[in-house]
């Protein structure tokens, strides 16, 4: 197998781990005990995973963060895996793909007809203003190519094609926002950012866009921040509040701890909010004020913002 082949139509365990959401130590477990995957090896000895496989192992994810076992579904294969997850889902992302503009969306992303969605997402911008695109539109869609591509129906490099659009048209949405309603004396201060293991950054976007509507100063650090430079950073900056995104990559034990560990080293001062699809399966742990749906983010702000006016009257 010459190294151009490799390349082409295998991914190492690194890759896997990367693309799935999947820690490398589980992939080993699985193999031993489930006969599954069954990466091949190359001539250093190392795994290598054929495209098929990586394919099985995203619907394996899928089902897993819906409360699937490993043991009740590694038998079987991927189109059974792919039937019991569209049978299992809440109904919302069906109910999405029946929408016109997202299904129009969707199609322009398969088509890698990029510059036509980029018009597409500033035309919607302006007509339903900010709040409505990042609810009505970014959210839903976000969530429907991640589930699209779960379920095998992008490659990779086209769900990537649109990460990249998207983190274009949010961040010029948020420079406007932020030249409107200011921001030199704005509070809370709020300090964004991912913890080292959570990769995916647009969670962050959607929920600084609707944080600056309401008046907040925002610093974003961007994804995967070692917890000790978070700290630092809240206390440089002043931050009210640290909001952490938390994809369907991460477990909701790991978004327990996270969330635990970093407020336990900011102390009491500094809130620890924590929003995505993880933590809200993790809400009964965290606590409901600390766990933010992007609809909850106008509420929570007010009530910060009446809870420290009480304490400084």
């Amino acid at each position: 197998m010459s190294q151009a082949q490799t390349t082409a139509v295998f991914s190492s365990i690194s890759d896997v781990e990367r693309d799935t959401g999947i820690p490398k130590e589980t992939l080993r477990v699985w193999e031993r005990r489930y006969n599954f995957p069954q990466p091949q090896r190359d001539a250093n000895g190392e795994r290598l995973y054929p495209l098929d496989q990586v394919a099985r192992l995203r619907v394996v994810k899928r089902l897993l963060d819906m409360g699937y076992r490993p043991g009740k579904i590694m038998h079987l294969d991927t189109e059974e895996l792919s039937s019991m997850a569209s049978k299992s889902g809440t109904g919302t992302i069906a109910a999405d793909a029946d929408d016109p503009v997202l299904r129009q969306c969707l199609v322009m992303i398969k088509a890698h007809q990029m510059h036509e969605l980029r018009q597409k997402m500033a035309q919607s911008l302006l007509q339903l203003g900010l709040r409505r695109f990042v609810l009505e539109l970014v959210a839903p869609l976000t969530t429907l190519v991640g589930e699209t591509w779960a379920a095998g129906g992008l490659a990779i490099f086209e769900e990537h094609l649109f990460a990249e659009l998207l983190q274009s048209v949010m961040r010029n949405a948020i420079f406007a926002a932020n030249q409107q309603t200011g921001q030199i004396d704005a509070a809370p201060r709020i300090l964004l950012t991912t913890v080292p293991q959570e990769r995916h950054g647009l969670g962050l976007l959607m929920a600084e866009a609707l944080f600056a509507l309401e008046g907040a100063h925002c610093v974003s650090l961007g994804v995967q921040t070692p917890l000790a430079d978070i700290v630092e950073a809240a206390r440089v900056q002043r931050a009210d509040i640290v909001a952490l995104s938390f994809s369907s990559v991460m477990s909701p034990r790991a978004a327990v701890d996270n969330v635990g560990e970093l407020q336990n080293r900011l102390g009491e001062s500094v809130q620890v909010w924590a929003g995505g699809s993880c933590a809200a399966l993790a809400r009964r742990q965290l606590g409901p004020n600390r766990v933010l749906d992007l609809h909850d983010i106008d509420a929570a702000v007010a009530r910060w913002r009446a809870q420290n006016s009480a304490l400084s009257a």
